[in-house]
């Protein structure tokens, strides 16, 4: 498949070939930005500040863009990449349904993709959708937090814009794009806060991966609701493991061995609570909730259909897809910095929590 056609490399002063990357690099911006300013096309506003800075760079660096070629890298297919870490997951199933609905109502096809949270395989799949020039690309999975990664997440994605494409973020991805950001911090707080009026005192926590930016926020929602009311998370109430339902019933188990004497344990997503309310009914025969009481994060389908039914913190998932595609469709706002949606979330409360024992 034939590459993406570039500016035009005039040389510097120096003999070097100036491309656009240097003239960012040396302006201290990113490629979208002196992309906005030196190609045009569509995206947010750029100050006059940084217009400056862009254009002297170029000036100083003697960098001559080549019209033609940068018109036909603009031009873009109907397609809108979803990228995602597993396309089994009910979580991201119900995204991608508002995704393409969305989509739908627009004349557009989405193409999905599953890192299987494989990092390196996000990027490939980006570079993909850059050559395939895809008119827009969403991230839906969660960020990861390693600094080296989000830095080559940025270089690509601004590549990415500066051919002309759009991007949207589910969560908070580390990098300057438009974002749709479920309060994971006071989901986890408002869980927290409805087992400790229960009477719990004996929190444990069923987490998955710690780099994933998820995982992390959700975390410190639990650790900020426990430290206004006197109480920290200790590192033997907290067990890492696969953001899955075998994850969450082995994390479960090593949990109560720990700590045998916990009256509560709070799954960070609801596969991982589905596993953990099988090991403590069905391996460790604790009765939920009148032994230990369970929560969830999500409001999957299944939260309904276990028994006893899940208390979980509901997301509005379809709604954060349509929302998503949303910002990528209104690539010509007006704009001069990252738009933020902010989505709040709902404590649901159902059968799996009741007061603590004793």
């Amino acid at each position: 498949m034939a590459s993406t056609p570039r500016a035009r490399k005039a040389p510097d002063r120096s003999g070097r070939a100036v491309t656009l990357q240097r003239v960012a690099d040396h302006a201290g911006v990113s490629i979208a930005t002196a992309s906005r300013v030196l190609h045009g096309g569509g995206g947010r506003a750029v100050g006059e500040e940084l217009r400056g800075r862009v254009l002297a760079a170029a000036a100083e660096l003697n960098y001559i863009p080549n019209a033609p070629a940068q018109a036909l890298a603009r031009a873009r297919t109907s397609v809108v990449g979803l990228i995602v870490h597993d396309v089994g997951d009910p979580y991201f199933a119900a995204i991608a349904t508002g995704v393409m609905k969305a989509a739908r109502e627009h004349d557009l096809m989405v193409m999905l993709a599953a890192t299987f949270r494989d990092p390196q395989l996000e990027l490939e799949y980006l570079r993909r959708l850059r050559n395939q020039r895809a008119r827009a690309v969403l991230l839906a999975g969660s960020g990861f937090a390693d600094p080296a990664f989000v830095g080559s997440l940025a270089e690509s994605l601004g590549r990415f814009v500066a051919d002309g494409g759009q991007v949207a973020c589910i969560g908070d991805h580390g990098v300057e794009a438009d974002t749709v950001a479920p309060d994971n911090r006071g989901g986890a707080e408002a869980a927290i806060g409805h087992l400790w009026e229960l009477g719990h005192r004996r929190i444990g926590v069923v987490a998955g991966p710690s780099g994933l930016t998820t995982v992390r926020h959700r975390l410190e929602g639990v650790r900020r609701a426990l430290e206004r009311r006197g109480q920290v998370l200790g590192a033997d109430c907290t067990v890492e493991a696969d953001f899955t339902r075998e994850g969450g019933r082995a994390a479960t188990l090593e949990l109560l061995a720990r700590r045998p004497d916990l009256t509560a344990v709070f799954a960070l997503n609801d596969g991982m609570a589905v596993g953990a309310l099988t090991a403590l009914r069905d391996d460790l025969g604790r009765s939920v909730p009148d032994e230990v009481s369970l929560v969830g994060f999500d409001d999957l389908p299944c939260a309904l259909d276990v028994r006893p039914a899940l208390t979980t913190v509901r997301l509005p998932l379809e709604k954060t897809g349509v929302r998503a595609m949303d910002l990528i469709l209104d690539e010509g706002a007006d704009r001069g910095s990252r738009r933020i949606v902010e989505l709040e979330v709902e404590l649901v409360v159902r059968d799996s929590t009741g007061l603590a024992r004793g």
